[in-house]
Order: C-alpha cells, then structure tokens, then sequence
C-alpha cells in the first residue's frame, strides 16, 4: 500500500459504497468515511469492507471532506466520491509515486458514466480533477456547493495516468433531480457570494452552454445520452440563475419592508 489516506463522504450511499472501496483498497490500507445520517446501513456496509467510519453533522461539502482529512492517517489525500471508482491503472501509478514532495497536487482523468454508457465526448468526456494531494499544503474550501481546492500560489500541478470513474446518474429522471438539487445549493452560494441573475445569465448562458457542449464538444456523438446531457445543461443552468432571481427579488421584499418600517418609526 502507499502512504495515501482515501477520503470518501456519504449519505445513503449503500448501492456504491462496496464497490468503491473495494477499488479504493488496490491503494490504500486507510479509507475514511464521513457519513452524513445515512439510514440504507452505508455505515455499516463500509466499516465491514474495513473502512474508519465517522459520523459526523453535515456542514456542506467541502466542510465534511475536510473532517475526513483530519480523521486521515496519511498526509497525502486521495479525495473519492462514492459513486467513484479509482481503476487499475490509477492504482499502479499511484504505487510508482515517491510522494516526497508535499508541493505537488495531481490532477487525474475521470470516464463518466450515463446510465451503463461511458461518456466519451462533450464536457464530461473532457473531464478532470485534482483529487490528490498533501493536506499541510491544501484543503478544500468550506462553500455549500462546488468546493474547489484552496492551494498555495507555488503549488505545481501534475498529470497522473489512470482514470477514476464516475457513475453519475443512473437515468434521466434522476440527472433532472440531481440537476435541480444543485442548482438549488448554487444559487444560494452565488446570492451569498452577492452575484446577479442578469438577463444573459438566464436566457444566453444556458443557450452557449448547450452548443458549446453539443457541438463544439460533439457531444452528439454520443448518442441519446449526448443529447440528454446537452438538455439537461440548458435546463439546469437556467433553473440555476432563476432560483438565484427568485432569492433577489424575496431580498429586495424583504428590504423594502425593512425600510418602510424605519421611515414609519
């Protein structure tokens, strides 16, 4: 094994949560698992297959990633989704590291999976992400949504070969209500962040997104499942922008009685 601690956070993950780790286990002897009130035996399931498992309060993701990087026995971290899986070749490459140099991130390659179907054109075959790194030198951020890594201006970035495959959505139905989720969760952090749902983000912005996916990406080459990705875009970065109006305008309500209330008084 190297000396690598793979940090996985979950809430009912029961469907995945085996199979991850079994992948998970061609690299590490320490998995750490923060559940999130799972009631599907995810907890249980990963702590038979060996996993350190914590259960700990929600307080978004990128805040509960960075729980299991402290729970971690290793430095470097190996941050894994449980609908991810790390594949052989990632392993082996993983085990010719020499992780000496706490300055390096790795960025590695992910296949993602509509359905049964690998997705090789459009933005999810062009997919990527550090996922590797050494935790005196980064966390992830603390947003509610889309956590990145807070790094270090001197941080060098480096390929790694192999794949972590993800399994995204079984089917329509459930991008359509992962797609709503999140673009719940985003609004909000951009209204928190004091970002506008202006006309072009509403109505330009998803049109742009859906040629440059279907199109520039060829994201029509794959199929039915190109085209439902495609949809989808449009549809959640629309969805996206307007829950972000709505939340404007309940602000600007809110505001306007507050004020008419000072100017009574």
């Amino acid at each position: 094994m190297v000396p690598v601690s793979i940090v996985i956070i979950t809430k009912n993950e029961a469907a995945t949560i085996a199979v991850c780790v079994e992948k998970c286990r061609l690299i590490s002897d320490d998995i750490v698992v923060i559940d999130n009130d799972s009631t599907d035996g995810t907890p249980d399931i990963a702590g038979a297959y060996g996993c350190r498992v914590f259960k700990k309060n929600w307080d978004g993701y990128g805040a509960n990633k960075n729980k299991g990087i402290d729970a971690a026995k290793y430095d470097w971290i190996l941050s894994v989704d449980a609908d991810e899986m790390p594949d052989v070749e990632l392993a082996i490459s993983l085990h010719q590291l020499k992780f000496n140099d706490p300055g390096i991130v790795y960025d590695i390659k992910f296949r993602s999976y509509f359905g049964k179907k690998a997705i090789r054109f459009g933005s999810w075959g062009r997919d990527h992400h550090i996922r590797l790194f050494n935790r005196t030198r980064v966390r992830w951020s603390e947003t509610i949504v889309h956590e990145t890594l807070v790094m270090p201006q001197n941080i060098s970035v480096k390929k790694i070969v192999g794949h972590i495959h993800h399994y995204s959505v079984k089917d329509a139905a459930e991008y359509d209500t992962k797609g709503s989720f999140y673009a719940k969760l985003s609004a909000k952090k951009y209204f928190n962040a004091g970002k506008k749902a202006s006309a072009v983000k509403l109505y330009i912005s998803p049109v742009f997104g859906f040629i440059k996916n279907y199109i520039f990406y060829l994201g029509f080459l794959d199929g039915h499942e190109g085209w439902e990705i495609a949809k989808s875009t449009v549809k959640n970065t629309r969805r996206k922008y307007l829950y972000l109006s709505q939340l404007q305008n309940l602000n600007e309500k809110r505001q306007a009685v507050k004020d008419s209330y000072v100017v009574e008084y």
